[in-house]
Formats: C-alpha cells, sequence, structure tokens
C-alpha cells in the first residue's frame, strides 16, 4: 500500500513534467532563443585559438619591452612599484587584495619578469596550435594579471581588462582532464551566454561612451578627425582620412548601428543574432584596417564569435576541423562550475551595468581586483588636432636655437614627416602609445618623462632598445629638449607623410647635472 502511495502521489508530478516538456517542443521559438539545439564546439575551437593568438601577440610585446620599461633600470621599476605596494598595504594579504599578483611573492627582478614573460608566451604559443587545458588557461590569466598589477601607466588601457575578462571564462571553456583543441565534454550554454554578455558590454559600452562624450559623434563628423589624430595610423590611415565627408558620416552611422543597435541582436534567435555578429566582426576589421589600435579589436571578435554555432562554422572552417569535431563523442557539460561562475559574474555585472547607465560613464574600468566583470568604451573623445613630441639632443656646449640639434626617432609613433607609416598591430608599443598622450598634456602631469631624459643623456642601453634611431649611439649629448609639434597628414602625391609646424618647448633644454638627478631621486626613481 506504501508504494503503491507513493506511486499514486508522482503521477500527476510526472504529468506535469511531460506537459512542460511538449510544450518546449511546442514553441521551436524558445529553443531557438535559449540556443538548446546548437552545438559550440568549432565556436569553442575558434574562440580559443583567436585568444591565444592575442595572448602571443601580448606576451610578445611584453617580452620586447619589458626591461626599459619596468626592469630593475627601467622607466618605472616593477620592484620598486611593488614595494611601495606592500609598504601601503602594511601585509602581504593586503597587497595581494588590491593587487593580485604574482610579484607579491616573487621578487619583480629583471630574471623574473622575464622568466615568466617567456612562459607566458610559450603557454600562449601552445593554445594557438590547440593545446587547450583548464589548467593552462589558469596560468596565462594569473600571469597576464600579474603583470597588469605591476605594469603601472603603461599597462592602463582597456584592452588589458578585456583580455584578463576572456582570458578567465576561457579557463572554464577548457578539458580539466585532457589537452586538445576538441574536448570529451560539451561546451555549457552559459558560458556561451557569458561570453556573448561581455561582447555586448565592449560594443554597448563603447558607443554610450561616444555619444555621451563628444559632440562630433552626434553631428556624424568624428571620422573627419579620427584616422589622422588616432594614436598610432597606419599605411591605410591616409586614404581613408581623404574619403568625402559623406562617406565618413556613413561610417559613424555605421558605427553606432555596430555599437548601439547591434548588440542586442546577440541575446536574439539565431537568425537574428548570426548576422548582427557578422556586422560587428566586419566594422572591427575595417578598424584593424584603418589604424594600429594594439590588440583591442582581434580581441574584440573573441566574444563575438560566441554567437555562432557549429552549423555556421561548418561552412567556412578547414574540413578536417569540421569532420573532427562531428566524430568526437561528447558527454554532457560539468554544470556545477558554469553555475557558479554565471552566478558570480551575475552578481559582479551590478556595477558595470550601473556605470553604462550612469550619465558620468567611465570609459574604461574594473570594480574589485580580480577584473572579472569591467566596463569598456573607447575614443568618447576625438581629438581635432594632431600633435607630437619630438625628442632631440645635442652634444653642443651651449642649448641655443642655433646648436645642432638632432633627433631620436622611435619606431611606430610619428617623427620624421617624410617616413612612411608602419604596421605594428596586433603588437602593443607601450612607450609610442604614452607618448602620444603625453603631447596632450604637460611635463608636470608626465613624471616618467623626466627619467627618460636622465636615461638618454647617459646612453641607457635598455632604453635605446625601444628606439629606431638613436643619433647619438653609446656617446650621449650634452642636452635633451622635447619639442611639441602640430602634425597634418601630407596631400595625395607628396613626397612625405605629414606636414608639421612647432609649437614650442614641451620640455626646455635639461643637462645631466645634480638636479636633474635630484628631480630623478624625487620622482622615486632609480638613476
Amino acid at each position: 500500500m506504501h508504494a503503491d502511495g507513493q506511486a499514486e502521489q508522482r503521477a500527476p508530478a510526472d504529468e506535469d513534467e511531460a506537459a512542460f516538456v511538449h510544450e518546449l517542443v511546442a514553441y521551436p521559438r524558445l529553443w531557438a532563443w535559449l540556443g538548446l539545439g546548437e552545438r559550440h564546439e568549432l565556436t569553442r575551437l575558434v574562440l580559443l585559438r583567436l585568444l591565444g593568438l592575442v595572448y602571443v601577440a601580448a606576451f610578445v610585446s611584453l617580452l620586447w619591452q619589458v626591461l626599459p620599461l619596468l626592469g630593475a633600470r627601467g622607466l618605472t621599476p616593477a620592484a620598486t612599484y611593488t614595494a611601495r605596494v606592500l609598504a601601503e598595504a602594511g601585509s602581504l594579504g593586503a597587497a595581494l587584495a588590491a593587487e593580485p599578483s604574482l610579484f607579491v611573492f616573487v621578487s619583480a627582478s629583471d630574471g623574473w619578469l622575464v622568466g615568466l614573460a617567456a612562459l607566458g608566451l610559450l603557454l600562449s604559443l601552445a593554445q594557438l596550435f590547440g593545446a587547450t587545458n583548464a589548467a593552462l588557461a589558469l596560468v596565462l590569466w594569473v600571469l597576464y594579471r600579474s603583470f597588469i598589477a605591476v605594469g603601472q601607466i603603461w599597462y592602463g588601457y582597456g584592452w588589458e581588462l578585456l583580455l584578463v575578462e576572456a582570458g578567465f571564462l576561457a579557463i572554464f571553456a577548457c578539458p580539466v582532464t585532457s589537452v586538445g583543441p576538441l574536448p570529451r565534454r560539451a561546451l555549457a550554454l552559459p558560458l556561451v551566454w557569458l561570453y556573448r554578455w561581455l561582447a555586448f558590454r565592449v560594443m554597448f559600452g563603447a558607443g554610450l561612451i561616444k555619444v555621451r562624450g563628444d559632440s562630433c559623434w552626434r553631428d556624424l563628423t568624428c571620422l573627419d578627425f579620427h584616422f589622422e589624430t588616432q594614436p598610432l595610423p597606419n599605411p591605410l590611415s591616409p586614404l581613408f582620412h581623404v574619403l568625402p565627408p559623406g562617406l565618413h558620416a556613413a561610417g559613424v552611422v555605421f558605427n553606432h548601428a555596430c555599437e548601439l543597435v547591434l548588440p542586442f541582436f546577440l541575446f536574439a534567435p539565431r537568425v537574428l543574432r548570426e548576422p548582427a555578429a557578422a556586422l560587428m566582426i566586419v566594422f572591427q576589421l575595417t578598424l584593424i584596417a584603418s589604424g594600429n589600435l594594439s590588440f583591442l579589436n582581434w580581441l574584440t571578435i573573441v566574444p563575438l564569435l560566441a554567437a555562432f554555432d557549429d552549423r555556421t562554422l561548418a561552412r567556412v572552417l578547414p574540413r578536417r576541423w569540421v569532420t573532427r569535431a562531428t566524430q568526437s563523442g561528447l558527454d554532457p557539460a560539468p554544470r556545477a562550475p558554469v553555475f557558479v561562475l554565471s552566478a558570480v559574474v551575475l552578481l559582479l555585472s551590478a556595477a558595470p551595468i550601473e556605470n553604462m547607465l550612469s550619465r558620468r560613464q567611465r570609459m574604461n574600468g574594473a570594480f574589485e581586483p580580480l577584473m572579472l566583470v569591467n566596463s569598456y568604451g573607447a575614443f568618447g573623445s576625438v581629438g581635432r588636432e594632431r600633435r607630437e613630441l619630438v625628442i632631440e639632443g645635442t652634444r653642443d656646449l651651449e642649448p641655443t636655437p642655433r646648436a645642432r640639434w638632432l633627433a631620436y626617432e622611435l619606431p611606430f609613433k610619428p617623427g620624421d614627416p617624410k617616413r612612411a607609416l608602419p604596421i605594428v598591430a596586433p603588437l602593443s608599443p607601450r612607450l609610442d602609445w604614452q607618448l602620444w598622450f603625453a603631447a596632450m598634456s604637460s611635463a608636470e602631469d608626465e613624471p616618467w618623462l623626466i627619467n627618460l631624459v636622465w636615461k638618454l643623456l647617459h646612453a641607457d642601453p635598455g632604453l635605446r632598445r625601444l628606439f629606431a634611431h638613436d643619433p647619438f649611439g653609446d656617446r650621449p649629448p650634452r642636452f635633451i629638449r622635447i619639442l611639441r609639434y602640430r602634425y597634418q597628414f601630407a596631400a595625395r602625391g607628396a613626397d612625405a607623410t605629414w606636414t608639421r609646424q612647432l609649437e614650442g618647448y614641451w620640455l626646455p633644454p635639461l643637462p645631466a647635472d645634480d638636479s636633474l638627478r635630484d628631480a630623478v631621486r624625487q620622482l622615486g626613481y632609480a638613476e
């Protein structure tokens, strides 16, 4: 009787469950909206490999510049900064909470900086070529977050936040017990939605910061200036600049459509979602073609790939990838870790949502130390005129205008008007970028440049590696000065890339005397 009674009590529940399942089947639109019938094994494969490529660019950029910028004799030594963080925090735990980093535990010496950067590059190459694993992805994430923690002004850009956030989600997209491009477990659908939510915040946040930040985005004239005034133009930038104003206005409209309208379609059924994501990827490719914007646009494509399922990707990917993906047997995805992750992201999303809705929106910002859910934006304001700093030195006894001044040339920023524009993205030349910002401020706001002058006056070999041309070699100049010019693209057919007009001193001539040494010491930099 007892068993029969239990059976009688369960029958209504079973009938209700069957009715619910029938209801789902009867409404295919709900299935399509949720994406319950989609597979994302090819999605994961492409997403993780592109993320691996971005990691490679990030760690190559780091290895190339880490010692001149962050080494013991660098412009802003990481060891000095870490010691200051530890002193201010008062304890190891407090320092770790404020700036999560391996360099809280190990010395930020030249050996550790280079060694950990080299490890990051090796693991990035492994992921690029298909060796995906959760532990590998975790180590990559910890390494890059550690360098951001000690990177100071050189690592204060929005793409650093984006790489940390995308890299953290990748840990849950990778297999735990195997190493390979095609895991035995299916990609959990909530993780797909988390990547789409990341793509939404990147695109929509950028759109909001533009329409709030500068009138030229509202009157459709920003592209009349952007290609000339952006941080590091590339060889195609002058061609984009001379397009008719009507095409520039159309480009701004396309920008607004991609950043303010299409992101909402990332949460729509496949028939709307995939064309919207394709247009947003085309937009990113246009930005890649028109300027050197580091790895930002390559990285933005990573979460946008989560909008596509295997049916679409199978049409464009190599046949051997498709065959391997369709023939691999898949176990159900583990639910608990992804559900916990989803709950954490949901809770941490409150601050970024509030920031997006605020009239005082921050362009790029993290709201907790691990940088797991952030706010994003780009080009909230566009300069109408381009200004550049030119660093010059002389060996003459007196630093008069009649002295023989020779210019230092950086490899990627505008300098010599006749030099051709380079392609450097997705690599990120940090010194070239920071000098673009410095040209819009004053010497008081950029104290690191005093240290740069001191090092050039002593022919510092590490710093000189970041320059394309050092006119003095091992025999340093007696004086260094920094001039500010206004630059404009030269007319088509001219024998130069730029024309420029001198505006005056940004920093007057300085010698390597005791007063400059004292200034370097007071600013907290090592000699």
